[in-house]
Formats: structure tokens, sequence, C-alpha cells
């Protein structure tokens, strides 16, 4: 009945015109600028009709344009009003928080009883991907997300520095003795903590040997893992040494599951941090849930204080 252009196309060129800028666009679309790009391409083709003026470091709408942005912009909020009214609106007690599937479990699962304890009121439900929350048409009210902190548009709040170093299993401490020697990571099982490779300088084990000044150690052999905790576990379960992250294996630390056998810690470039709508930062629920979370975080930092006195951090 109606012959439309690809709704994917429609929203890139609806944000495009809104920030007059490709690359602003991309990045509140979670695509690359070159992909918007195509978009509006492809639109154009559909319309055959040419929409922005492609300047050396800008865009301007043409004629067209500036036509048809108004109802496009007008059709996107009707669609936002319309879903809606079918799906209606969750309870005012309901607080929707987004975090990577690492974090929800070895850090924030069990803790949540705490948070239930002194807010009964609130039902809290999480919802642990790895897709950046879209805080407008997903019903999220918290993110809590691993990167270098650059989320437009939201509140962002850095949990803590973050670092990684070699963490292994007491079980396999023993085997050597109690100790581990630099010569002895020839012999273990390297784990490869992959889960933060789409930052340009994650830190990895090549890094951290170097930095230790060991030699004759094999970086490409090992067990790699695309998520965290996955890579923690192994660890846990005595299959190797991991490069893991101190926030996400405190808890194993402080109980005295994993042990870190060098002193030599890396600084992970990118930390977890606290997102929310600015406007909604005040809102009983989510401040309940951010002191939640910061009051946790400063109850780890006496025992973070103990366990990194020594360590040696770069």
């Amino acid at each position: 009945m109606y012959r439309l252009p690809p709704l994917n196309a429609l929203r890139a060129f609806e944000v495009a015109a809104r920030h007059m800028s490709f690359q602003k666009a991309a990045e509140e679309l979670s695509v690359t600028p070159s992909a918007l790009s195509y978009q509006i391409r492809q639109l154009e083709a559909f319309l055959q009709v040419k929409l922005f003026e492609r300047l050396n470091r800008a865009v301007r709408l043409t004629e067209a344009g500036q036509r048809v942005v108004p109802g496009v912009r007008d059709a996107f909020d009707r669609l936002a009003e319309a879903m809606d009214r079918l799906k209606g609106a969750l309870p005012p007690n309901v607080l929707t928080v987004s975090t990577g599937p690492a974090f929800a479990a070895k850090w924030l699962t069990p803790r949540l009883h705490k948070f239930l304890e002194r807010h009964p009121e609130i039902d809290i439900r999480i919802s642990a991907n790895l897709k950046l929350a879209d805080f407008h048409n997903d019903e999220v009210d918290v993110a809590i997300r691993f990167g270098a902190g650059k989320y437009t548009g939201l509140h962002a709040e850095a949990l803590a520095d973050e670092h990684v170093l070699p963490l292994v299993s007491p079980k396999i401490l023993q085997e050597f003795g109690g100790r581990l020697e630099p010569g002895d990571l020839a012999r273990l099982t390297l784990i490869h903590d992959d889960s933060a490779n789409f930052l340009s300088n994650a830190a990895n084990w090549m890094e951290w040997l170097r930095l230790a000044r060991i030699e004759k150690v094999d970086t490409s052999r090992g067990l790699h893992f695309s998520h965290a905790d996955h890579a923690l576990e192994a660890a846990l379960d005595g299959a190797g040494i991991v490069l893991g992250r101190l926030t996400l294996a405190v808890r194993d630390i402080a109980l005295g599951r994993l042990v870190a056998p060098f002193d030599l810690m890396l600084r992970a470039q990118a930390a977890f941090f606290f997102c929310c709508l600015p406007a909604r930062l005040d809102e009983p629920k989510i401040r309940a849930f951010r002191t939640f979370l910061f009051d946790e975080i400063r109850d780890e930092h006496a025992f973070l204080e103990t366990f990194l006195r020594g360590k040696q951090r770069v």
C-alpha cells in the first residue's frame, strides 16, 4: 500500500539532519560514519533527490532535505508514541539496569541483595548484554558500561580506575611450590581476555610481558575468551593464568579464590561507567541505585588499598 524507503535509512537521515553531522549521528546510532553515509546515499537513490550537500568538514541540508525533514521527524515521533501506547509504561517502582554479562555475573549479582534489603519497594530488572542501551526506546533507566566514558548525551561517572594483572588459582600456585617465578610463565597456559579488544590500546599479555621484562613466553598460545567472566572462571578452575580485570576479580581475590603472583599491574585505559539520562539523575530510584553502587565501591576501597600496597601500576 505504501512504497516507503528503508526505515534505517530514514532514521539515519533524521539523526544526521538533527546533528548536522554524520560523525555525531553515527555515534548516536552506534554505527560507523561510512555506514551512516551509505544509508543516506541509499535514501537519496530511492527518492532520486539529493538531501545533503557534503562540505569539507560539515554537511548542509539541500532545499529538498529541508522540505522533507519535518515530516520524517514527525513520523518517528508518532511511531514512538504508538509503541509507548502499545507496550504500556512500566510501573514507576521498576528499575531496569543494562550492563555487560561479565559485570552482571562477577560484580553486580553477588551484591544485589544489599540493594534489595535497603530498597524493598524497588523491583530491579537486569538486562545483561553487550548492546549499547537506547535510553529513549529500550525502557532502560541505568546502564553500566565498560569503555572510555564517551557516551554522547548521557550523564557518565567512572565507578573506579581499572587495572589488569596476572591472576591464578591457589591450586596452581601450590603446584609451583607456593610461588611463581617469571620463567614459570612459559610452562603455564596463558588465558586471554579478548573482551576489551574493541579498545585500540587494550592491555594484553604481550604488553604486560614487555613491561615486566620477561622473555621467551609465546603469547600466541593459550585460551581466548570473548567474555571477561569466562576468562576468570577458567583461571578459577585451574586452566591457566589470566590477565584479568581487577574490578571483576576483586571478590574472588578477597575470598582467596584467585591470587596475584606478580606485582606489576597495567592500567586498562578504560573503566566501568554509571550512565543515565541527565534529566533523570535525581529520580529517587536512580539516585538510590547510584548511591548503592558508589557505597559498594567505597566499601571495597579499604581492601584494595591493602591489596595494592607494593604493586607497581603502569
